[in-house]
């Protein structure tokens, strides 16, 4: 297969659908691409009806393009990362990873323009976030929830307001920030850094305010980060967590008994915000993100270091800290609902606490007039009457 067939291939599958996020190439299944948060065939002059193993395999031996890094890591630990530009029509992140002997391929599309936090209807707070000097921000979700893109309107926002020097280490790079005010240097995994801890660990001679960690995948890259936020860096990550409270314990939960006091001090002493997101299917088709969000204050700093307690868990701080810009997922789901932009059942679906998002969405629905349950003709059983 040359690159002018594979990238006929590629395009075909963007044109295909509307809101294209996804191209899935997998053994069994025809090409698909997810369209607003679902997966759907595509079609195409040759079909592909069913990929068979050899087809997937061509293409992934395509997009690996002999990189001798690439194919070494894809044999060894499964799956490999990478980038492949489709001219300049789209940018893809590409995840290539064995299941049964056989390959199977996704491909996320990137956006090429970067999107600012106004354009995506960001909380208030990543405002906040830009102006910070040091310490270290967190933001966190499940593969695909977004948080590449929020970092990314964030480091815009800090790209239009300061003059300073930001490193990015990332796999691969997604968006390519243009010089503006600030000085960008994006560097990727394999090419330019061979670990997020060596390139972080060489970051700190490169003289940068602000750094961008991809992901904080070990032990030994969180403890650089949290010296480089210690010694007057800004550093923004993300982590594959749930909500506010889990990656707090994840962090610690890296480091032996031993070293977890002095690590809650660190931590204390630098985190800045906490920022988890989800997708939510929208009532009107696409998807709608949800965020947590926990800041720094002296609760906060409290809890981290002794551990959550009652009255004193990390959901009832952001629950108490609405004035400084705190929301938890529930309250933040209630909303989008009082906003019409998702439906009961998938604010039910994806809440936290179900009772707490129950009660505030039958609060919105008798302030409408709507009936709160689906119990009709409830009277008075006289049937026990002088028994």
């Amino acid at each position: 297969m040359h690159k002018q067939e594979l990238d006929h291939i590629l395009e075909q599958m963007l044109e295909s659908h509307g809101n294209v996020s996804d191209l899935n190439l997998t053994p069994g299944k025809p090409l698909q691409v997810e369209a607003a948060g679902e997966l759907v065939p595509v079609t195409m002059d040759p079909d592909f009806r069913v990929l068979t193993p050899f087809q997937t395999e061509t293409f992934a031996l395509n997009l690996i393009n002999q990189d001798r890094r690439l194919t070494e890591t894809l044999l060894r630990e499964g799956s490999c990362d990478l980038s492949y530009a489709l001219k300049d029509r789209a940018r893809f992140r590409v995840n290539i990873f064995s299941r049964s002997g056989n390959y199977a391929i996704v491909l996320r599309k990137i956006e090429t323009a970067i999107p600012t936090i106004k354009e995506l209807n960001l909380p208030r707070p990543f405002y906040k976030m830009a102006l910070e000097k040091n310490g270290i921000i967190f933001v966190t979700g499940a593969t695909g929830s977004g948080k590449s893109t929020s970092l990314a309107a964030l480091l815009d926002e800090i790209n239009e307001t300061k003059s300073v020097h930001v490193i990015t280490l990332e796999d691969p790079v997604e968006y390519q920030h243009t010089q503006k005010r600030s000085t960008f240097n994006q560097r990727e995994l394999g090419a330019d850094f061979d670990s997020f801890a060596s390139g972080l660990r060489a970051a700190l001679r490169q003289a940068p305010k602000v750094i961008l960690v991809g992901e904080m995948r070990d032990r030994e890259t969180v403890e650089i980060g949290l010296s480089a936020a210690e010694t007057g860096h800004l550093v923004l990550s993300t982590l594959h967590t749930v909500d506010a409270g889990q990656t707090i314990n994840r962090i610690i939960g890296m480091f032996s008994a031993e070293e977890e006091r002095q690590v809650r001090i660190r931590l204390a002493d630098t985190i800045r915000w906490v920022v988890c997101q989800r997708l939510l299917p929208g009532s009107g088709g696409g998807r709608v993100a949800a965020f947590e969000i926990m800041g720094a204050n002296l609760r906060v700093k409290d809890s981290i270091l002794h551990g959550e307690s009652e009255g004193k868990t990390f959901y009832e701080i952001m629950r108490a800290g609405k004035a400084f810009g705190m929301t938890t997922f529930d309250e933040y789901i209630i909303s989008l609902y009082e906003q019409g932009k998702i439906t009961q059942e998938v604010a039910m679906a994806y809440s936290s606490r179900k009772d707490t998002v129950g009660r505030g969405l039958d609060s919105i629905k008798s302030s409408r007039g709507e009936a709160t349950t689906e119990i009709e003709f409830l009277e008075i059983d006289h049937g026990y009457e002088g028994s």
